[in-house]
C-alpha cells in the first residue's frame, strides 16, 4: 500500500454522514463541526507553534495530522481535510499571508478591473494544488475507514471579496462596489474562479474525497438580486459541472453541500441549487428550514457556536430542541459556523455525546 497512491484505501466502517446526506436510513444522527481541526485543541496550537499558517497548508503531513487530531478525541461522523479557502486565489497568482492577530491579507488586492490581467489565465490545478490532493490521498489512508473525508472549497463570490477587499471584512462594500459598477468584469472574474473550483473539487475527489463543501461565507452582505445574480449561479454551476466531471471520469458520486452563510433569504433557490445538503447557520429555525425547503434536500447546522460557552446540561437541552426541530432523516448535526479558538473542548465532547444521545433516543421513539 503506497500511502501517495489515490487507490485502495481502507473500507469504510462508519459511512452513517454520506448516508444521511443522500436522505437514507441511519442508526443514528452523524455529527460533524466545521474548523473541527482548529485552535480550540491544544494539541493543534502544539502542532502549528511557530510555523507559517499556508506553508501548514502546504504540507501533506501536517494537514494529516491536523485532520485526524479531532478523531483522536471526539467520536465525529465525519472528518473534512484541514486546508483554506484562499489556496484558490493563490493558485491564480494572488499572494496571501496569514497575519497573526489579523487573518488572512492580500497584500496587493484587486482594485480595479484592469487588475484582473495580474490573474492567470490558465491555473494548471493539478500542479498549483496537488499539495491538497496529497494531503486527502495521505489522510484517506491515515484515517483507516473509520469515517468519511469531506473535501471543500470557497465558492466564487466570497473569494472574489476577500481578493478585493485584501482580507476580512465588515462591509465588503469595495468588493460590493464592483458588482454595481463593474458589473462585467466582476462576472468575468467570478467565472474565472468557478472554473478553477470545478478543477479543484473534481481533484479532490479523485484524490480521495468522498463529499465536498462548498463555503459560500459572505452570502450576508448581499441582497436577494445580487445573490441571484452573482452567487447562486455560479454555485449551481459549481454543483453541476462537478456531478458531470465525476460521472465522466467514471468515478462514484459523491454527496455535496453547500453552505451559504446568513443566506436565509435563498433558501428556496439554494435547495434547487444541485447540492444533496444545505448548510444552515443558526439564524433559521429548523422547522421551517424544514418547510420551506420542501425534503428536496438534506439538512446540516445549525447550533450556534456560542451556545458551546453554555454548561454541559444547558448544551444537551439546546441539542435535543435542534434535533426535534429537523427531525432525523436526512438530517447531519453541526454548528451555524465554525468553533472558536478559546472553546473548551470537553464542551465540543458534550455536544458531540449530546447529538448521538437524543438521536438514538428519538430514533427509538419510532
Amino acid at each position: 500500500m503506497h500511502e501517495n497512491d489515490p487507490k485502495d484505501f481502507p473500507e469504510l466502517k462508519n459511512d452513517t454522514f454520506l448516508r444521511a446526506a443522500r436522505g437514507e436510513e441511519i442508526e443514528h444522527i452523524p455529527v460533524w463541526c466545521m474548523r473541527q481541526a482548529g485552535r480550540y485543541l491544544p494539541e493543534f496550537r502544539e502542532s502549528r507553534a511557530g510555523k507559517d499558517f499556508f506553508e501548514t497548508c502546504r504540507s501533506p503531513e501536517a494537514c494529516c495530522e491536523l485532520t485526524l487530531q479531532p478523531l483522536r478525541r471526539f467520536p465525529f461522523d465525519a472528518a473534512i481535510i484541514f486546508s483554506d479557502i484562499l489556496v484558490v486565489p493563490q493558485a491564480m497568482g494572488m499572494e496571501v499571508q496569514m497575519c497573526p492577530g489579523k487573518g488572512p491579507t492580500f497584500p496587493e488586492p484587486l482594485k480595479e478591473p484592469e487588475d484582473l490581467q495580474r490573474l492567470k489565465t490558465k491555473v494548471d490545478v493539478s500542479s498549483e494544488l496537488d499539495y491538497v490532493f496529497k494531503a486527502i490521498t495521505l489522510t484517506r489512508h491515515r484515517i483507516e475507514g473509520k469515517v468519511p473525508l469531506i473535501g471543500f472549497t470557497g465558492a466564487p463570490w466570497t473569494l472574489m471579496s476577500y481578493m478585493i477587499e485584501g482580507g476580512g471584512s465588515a462591509t465588503h462594500s469595495k468588493a460590493k462596489r464592483w458588482l454595481y459598477r463593474y458589473p462585467e468584469a466582476s462576472h468575468k472574474l467570478l467565472s474565472q474562479l468557478r472554473d478553477v473550483i470545478v478543477e479543484y473539487l473534481l481533484g479532490q475527489v479523485k484524490a480521495g474525497a468522498q463529499a465536498l463543501q462548498v463555503f459560500e461565507s459572505h452570502t450576508g452582505c448581499l441582497g436577494p438580486v445580487e445573490f441571484k445574480e452573482f452567487s447562486l449561479p455560479y454555485l449551481r454551476d459549481i454543483g453541476r459541472r462537478v456531478k458531470d466531471k465525476i460521472k465522466e471520469s467514471g468515478l462514484d458520486n459523491v454527496p455535496m453541500i453547500v453552505f451559504a452563510k446568513d443566506g436565509h433569504y435563498g433558501l428556496e433557490d439554494l435547495s434547487e441549487s444541485g447540492y444533496e445538503v444545505v448548510g444552515l447557520d443558526w439564524t433559521i429555525d429548523p422547522r421551517s428550514a424544514r418547510i420551506r425547503t420542501g425534503g428536496k434536500v438534506s439538512l446540516q447546522g445549525n447550533m450556534d457556536p456560542c451556545a458551546l460557552y453554555a454548561t454541559k446540561e444547558r448544551i444537551s437541552e439546546i441539542v435535543k430542541r435542534m434535533l426535534e426541530g429537523f427531525g432525523t432523516k436526512g438530517y447531519i448535526a453541526n454548528l451555524g459556523h465554525g468553533l472558536y479558538p478559546d472553546m473548551d473542548p470537553d464542551n465540543v465532547g458534550a455536544f458531540v455525546e449530546a447529538v448521538h444521545t437524543h438521536s438514538h433516543q428519538l430514533l427509538n421513539r419510532k
